[in-house]
């Protein structure tokens, strides 16, 4: 991609100058070139395809519909995405549904191979584009600060969760598989990186112990809030601050916590 996000600093001054701008640098994104070419070969081929197969012979069209989904980098594993996408995700067996990793399940529900060709289907291509034209735009913030990117795929994925009419336990558990989302949540209760090691159940149970002693309840529904969002997202860039200054000394964590503090506050 030849856009490069506009980005002058780090933490929550860098986020929220990122915030105030972020319609203004979408739309230039959008508008470049490359994304041009990508989202508008997709508009006029997609109905064309009718199976896995298909979309996975047309590279262009698989940049996409990977992209849409954070599996960009999945492109050169043909067999396995078409395996996945063949499965579809209604059936209790379907490799998507046996992956720990849920943005194999959300593309193979999407195309839904499984039971029908819907890409053929009004505003499925407009669709799957918007999807890939604001994970694509986070992934060239991520070039510059996987930090922010990280806090933008946050408000895009979040609230779909804490939304839906999933038990708890089963958002917490879409949170764990989906692996941007799980690194928010790992930096901003200070979990260490070997923590995904332990048993799935002791990880739910920690999870929500944190998230109760944070915020006062476990319940994911919280974060359909933008205030609670926002919270949740300020802790983690602290936290990710403090991780990235500790290494240097105790001075500089104190520093750290002040600069966060004023930039919260003003």
């Amino acid at each position: 991609m030849s856009f490069q996000p506009i980005i002058p600093g780090n933490g929550l001054a860098g986020w929220s100058f990122l915030q105030s701008t972020l319609a203004r640098q979408t739309e230039a994104f959008e508008s470049s070139a490359p994304v041009q070419r990508a989202t508008d070969y997709f508009a006029q081929n997609i109905g064309k395809v009718n199976s896995a197969s298909d979309l996975v012979q047309d590279r262009r069209l698989l940049e996409v519909a990977l992209g849409a989904f954070g599996l960009a980098d999945d492109i050169n594993n043909k067999y396995f995405i078409e395996k996945v996408l063949n499965e579809g995700s209604t059936a209790e067996d379907a490799l998507a549904n046996k992956l720990t990793d849920t943005r194999y399940k959300d593309i193979a529900k999407a195309f839904s191979f499984d039971i029908g060709t819907p890409t053929r289907d009004p505003g499925f291509a407009q669709g799957i584009i918007e999807k890939y034209e604001r994970r694509s735009f986070e992934v060239a913030v991520g070039e510059q600060n996987e930090t922010f990117r990280l806090g933008l795929n946050l408000e895009r994925e979040l609230p779909e969760i804490s939304d839906s009419r999933n038990a708890n336990d089963t958002k917490w558990l879409r949170i764990l598989g989906n692996p941007a989302l799980r690194k928010v949540f790992e930096t901003a209760f200070g979990l260490p990186p070997q923590f995904g090691q332990v048993d799935l159940d002791q990880q739910l149970g920690v999870f929500k112990e944190n998230a109760e002693r944070r915020f006062g309840t476990n319940d994911i529904s919280q974060f359909g809030e933008p205030e609670k969002l926002k919270e949740l997202t300020q802790l983690f860039f602290l936290q990710d601050q403090i991780k990235a200054s500790s290494s240097l000394g105790p001075g500089n964590v104190a520093l750290t916590l002040l600069q966060s503090t004023q930039q919260t506050l003003s």
